[in-house]
Formats: C-alpha cells, sequence, structure tokens
C-alpha cells in the first residue's frame, strides 16, 4: 500500500470515528439486509483485540418481532424497578427504543474470564476491567460499521434491572455464563443522522501528552 493510499484510508477511519454520533429518532425499517448485519457483528467480534485473546465478547443480534419482544421486557422492568413518576419520564424513551429496528445485545462470557483468571492469578483484579475494555472495542466497531451503512445507533444499559436480565435470558436461552453488559439499538433514521446536540470538547492539550518527539 502506498503512503498515499494509507493516509487516505487512515482519513476516512478517522472520519467515521468522528462522525459517529448517538441517534434517537429511528425508524423499524433498515437500509441493508439482515444478513449484512449479522455479517458486520460477525467480523467485529472475531477481530476485536482482547486480552490474551481469551475472545470474551458474545454477541445476539435481535431484529423486528424480536427486538420489539426486548423493548417489551425493558418497559416491564423499568415499571417496577422505578417510582412513578421517573417512570413516566423515560417511558417514551423506552417506546422509542421500541420503534427502532434491531438491537445488538452485548455479553462477556464470564467462563473464559475466570479460566484467564485461574491462569494469571496475580492479574485477577484487572481481567473484569479489560473484559470491559474487550466488549467496548467491538461496540465501537459495530456501532461505527452501520452508520457507515446508512442505520443510526444509541447505546443503552438497561440490564442495570435484574428481571430485564433474566427476562433476556430465559427468552433467548442465554448461557449462564453470559454477562450482559449493553444494548446497541439501531434502525434507519427518521431525519438523517445528526446529533441531538452540538458536542463540545475538553481542551485536548489537557487530555493528550506526548513525550521524546522530534
Amino acid at each position: 500500500m502506498t503512503s498515499t493510499v494509507a493516509t487516505a484510508s487512515t482519513n476516512f477511519f478517522l472520519a467515521a470515528a468522528e462522525n459517529r454520533c448517538s441517534c434517537y429518532t429511528l425508524t423499524n425499517s433498515s437500509p441493508i439486509s439482515d444478513a449484512r448485519i449479522r455479517d458486520i457483528v460477525v467480523s467485529a467480534v472475531k477481530h476485536s483485540p482482547s486480552a490474551f485473546n481469551v475472545q470474551s465478547t458474545r454477541a445476539v443480534v435481535l431484529v423486528k418481532q424480536d427486538h420489539q419482544k426486548l423493548w417489551d421486557f425493558g418497559d416491564a422492568a423499568l415499571k417496577k424497578a422505578m417510582p412513578e413518576q421517573a417512570y413516566a419520564g423515560l417511558a417514551a424513551k423506552v417506546q422509542g427504543f421500541r420503534a427502532a429496528y434491531g438491537t445488538v445485545l452485548w455479553f462477556e462470557d464470564q467462563s473464559g474470564l475466570d479460566a484467564l483468571k485461574q491462569k494469571n492469578a496475580a492479574l485477577q483484579h484487572v481481567i473484569p476491567q479489560w473484559s470491559s475494555h474487550s466488549s467496548g472495542m467491538a461496540q465501537l466497531v459495530v456501532w461505527t460499521a452501520l452508520e457507515l451503512e446508512g442505520l443510526g445507533c444509541n447505546l443503552q444499559h438497561y440490564n442495570f434491572m435484574s428481571e430485564f436480565r433474566e427476562k433476556v435470558r430465559n427468552e433467548w436461552n442465554i448461557p449462564e455464563t453470559w454477562a450482559l453488559h449493553s444494548q446497541l439499538v439501531f434502525g434507519a433514521p427518521l431525519d438523517g443522522l445528526k446529533r441531538s446536540r452540538e458536542r463540545t470538547y475538553l481542551p485536548l492539550e489537557d487530555r493528550v501528552k506526548m513525550f521524546g518527539r522530534d
């Protein structure tokens, strides 16, 4: 690969990362096939890095009626978990998730992580952090790739409710060792990919340091 081509590829990659945003006005349609969505998730799970190559990240893709069922579970669990006034303020958001096309459920397989702890006793305390790093990288790859294909996405964490976790596990026969981390909701944007508010940035000189440069 020539340096010019490499630079162009890098710039395209960085632009995709820069343009990624949370989109909440989603429809129950998709500009790409279900097979293409699955291929993107498979590629991300396969190629995203993990500590000691433990490959602990797992994903379940729900579309159409299964996606809607997921957010019916979310609504029911939220109604039980939250005070009435708090639920009233969140119910419309859940219906917005339900109105989308699909959700990628992100899990980490604890059996592989437990085995890694046994092999590396001195590092047990940091392995959960590494697990979260692996999951986050795979999620970002899928989120960015789906946006490049014309889908909007937003990331949710309704797994804080035990009833929601159990409903998910029972409905889709999820292995006991898979721990639910997040839910990436996606669908065709209702009015295009745009931010709900302007993104602001803290001073980068306070966030990035470099030493030993030319």
